[in-house]
């Protein structure tokens, strides 16, 4: 049977995909791919779909987004299927712990509404969120990095652990002091390429994508909305030399460096002639 959109109610329509999540993982009659998945080999598909997400929102595209919402949260029912299977909770343990969690962190909502303004709000959030971390790691010594996923991607999370350690004072105040620190890690790479030890050079290199992902924060820039938009920019530019060499018959691939640069100058005048 095929449903019109509107004739479900959201949630018959959660129960049906909790239905589906379990038929599929149903040994004997279910879906042998999904019996054989387990929380390591569905993480990266969790991981690509909340990226398919914010394309999605990056796109405008309304219909894509609610494509890629589902296939989401298909991923968080997948996971609590199979932790429901182990004995270790399943989906209304997930879902009435985040409303738990939300009504926690909101007592300005739900116990005693103060007209706090936004940034008060954030400010409250991070307290509250510290103390829980705090109470998850009794039996050892807290840290202001605490809870960091290690598995966020690495631009990401330099970001977190940098907004971390500002919080406890470990920050520049300014950002021109930045950029004398981007120097110096520049001349710690050429240093390192000069040893021709790779070890060394990630390592430096690292340094410097480090301090980068910092001056991002201290100019109130997303890092990984900035680095996005460096890749929109260079796909973009390199797909009109493409086209640029091919109006002029000729094969990109084939010519020098300097005559390959000499595209990529005229359509970089082109753009801010355009704009």
């Amino acid at each position: 049977m095929t449903d019109t959109p509107g004739t479900i109610g959201p949630a018959e329509a959660y129960l049906r995909l909790i239905d589906v999540m379990a038929r599929l993982r149903t040994p004997g009659s279910g879906c042998s791919w999904d019996l054989e998945q387990n929380y390591t080999t569905i993480a990266p598909y969790t991981i690509e779909e909340a990226y398919e997400v914010a394309d999605a929102i990056e796109r405008g595209n309304m219909a894509d987004l609610k494509e890629e919402l589902g296939d989401l949260l298909f991923q968080v029912v997948f996971h609590s299927q199979m932790a429901s299977e182990d004995g270790a909770f399943d989906i209304g343990d997930v879902t009435n712990s985040i409303a738990e969690k939300m009504v926690r962190r909101h007592p300005h909502v739900f116990e005693r509404p103060d007209g706090r303004s936004a940034n008060e709000q954030t400010l409250a959030w991070e307290r509250l969120k510290a103390e829980e971390r705090a109470h998850k790691t009794l039996d050892d010594p807290a840290s202001a990095l605490d809870g960091v996923a290690l598995a966020l991607p690495a631009l990401l999370r330099a970001e977190k652990l940098q907004k971390r350690a500002a919080r406890v004072g470990f920050d520049w105040s300014e950002a021109e002091p930045i950029f004398d620190k981007l120097d110096e890690e520049a001349s710690e790479v050429r240093e390192a390429i000069k040893s021709g030890i790779q070890d060394d050079i990630e390592d430096e290199l690292g340094d410097l994508l480090f301090v980068a992902a910092n001056l991002s924060r201290r100019l109130n820039v997303d890092p990984e909305q900035a680095l996005r938009r460096a890749n929109a920019k260079f796909e973009r530019r390199f797909r009109a030399m493409e086209a640029a060499a091919v109006a002029d018959g000729v094969i990109f691939a084939e010519l020098s460096l300097d005559e390959q640069e000499a595209y990529w100058q005229q359509v970089k005048r082109a753009e801010k002639a355009e704009s």
